[in-house]
């Protein structure tokens, strides 16, 4: 999808490739209003929903209901504390065997996958 050029959205983007928290669309929206500060909230969910789909940033959807968000788009796994709702970056390396392994069962040609691993935090223990 081309979308035209924004700078709210050039802003989302800048301010989600500078954090490592995976923040949810209400902090990028109180974090955006510091630079515009006439931005509504219906606009930050429509910028994602188009970052999203164009493949410039990730949703990540933690069970809990509140989705979240990341600048880091090659592939990496991520980890959810049960308790505090942290979502964090698992530095290790992508199983990439896994694609292989899956269509090897079933058929299926597998382009992708991603991994979210739960537990309690070093903070929250």
């Amino acid at each position: 999808m081309i979308m035209r050029y924004s700078k709210q959205r050039e802003a989302l983007i800048e301010i989600l490739k500078n954090t490592k928290s995976h923040p949810t669309a209400d902090w990028l929206y109180t974090e955006l209003r510091k630079k515009f500060p006439n931005v509504s909230l219906a606009t930050v969910y429509r910028n994602l929903k188009q970052l999203t789909e164009n493949g410039d940033i990730l949703s990540i959807s933690t069970g809990s209901g509140s989705e979240h968000f990341d600048g880091t788009v090659k592939p990496h796994y991520h980890f959810v504390c049960t308790r505090c709702g942290r979502v964090s970056d698992v530095d290790v390396a992508t199983f990439d065997e896994l694609n292989d392994s899956v269509k090897e069962k079933t058929g299926i040609d597998i382009h992708s996958h991603s991994l979210m691993f739960y537990g309690i935090c070093s903070d929250c223990k």
